[in-house]
């Protein structure tokens, strides 16, 4: 079952203060009538955890204009897209960036290589803002889950803490 996390209040919900920057804080997730409920106490409030709790944790409130990493734009995406062309080294970061860049509707997927010469069995991706394709070579599965792949997707793909 998944469950939505909505962000952390900004103020107390016992005392009604808001929180500082930095001030230390504690979450708590309470099932109630309608559902999970989220519950934000200052450190100095917190007795112990309310009865119908699923689960609490320590936070610290972050300022108002850094709300964590944000998407690179799409422009920027697009950029190491077609940097990363000339290294096959980087196919798979190539390819799951494509799949990314699909998920945001900034390239379409085609379908395999309409080429009868070419056995590698890429996949055509077209962009509408460029106004041409990219073919890439799809990744195995091993190839996609290796820990450097995931940093350098995750490099390419937020800025801030997660980059």
């Amino acid at each position: 079952m998944d469950y939505k996390l909505h962000r952390p209040h900004p103020v107390c919900g016992r005392s009604g203060r808001g929180f500082a920057v930095g001030e230390e804080f504690f979450s708590a997730l309470i099932r109630g009538g309608e559902g999970l409920e989220r519950l934000d106490v200052a450190a100095e409030a917190w007795d112990g955890p309310p009865p119908n709790t699923v689960a609490w944790w320590r936070a610290r409130h972050g300022a108002a204009a850094d709300t964590g990493p944000a998407l690179a734009p799409v422009e920027i995406l697009l950029d190491a897209l077609e940097a990363l062309d000339d290294n096959p080294a980087d196919d798979a970061v190539r390819y799951l960036l494509a799949l990314q860049l699909v998920r945001r509707r900034v390239l379409r997927i085609e379908g395999a290589d309409a080429d009868p010469e070419a056995t590698d069995g890429a996949v055509v991706f077209s962009c509408r803002r460029r106004d041409r394709d990219y073919r890439l070579r799809p990744v195995r599965a091993e190839e996609a889950a290796d820990p450097g792949v995931a940093a350098r997707l995750t490099a390419l793909l937020w800025s801030g803490e997660a980059a």
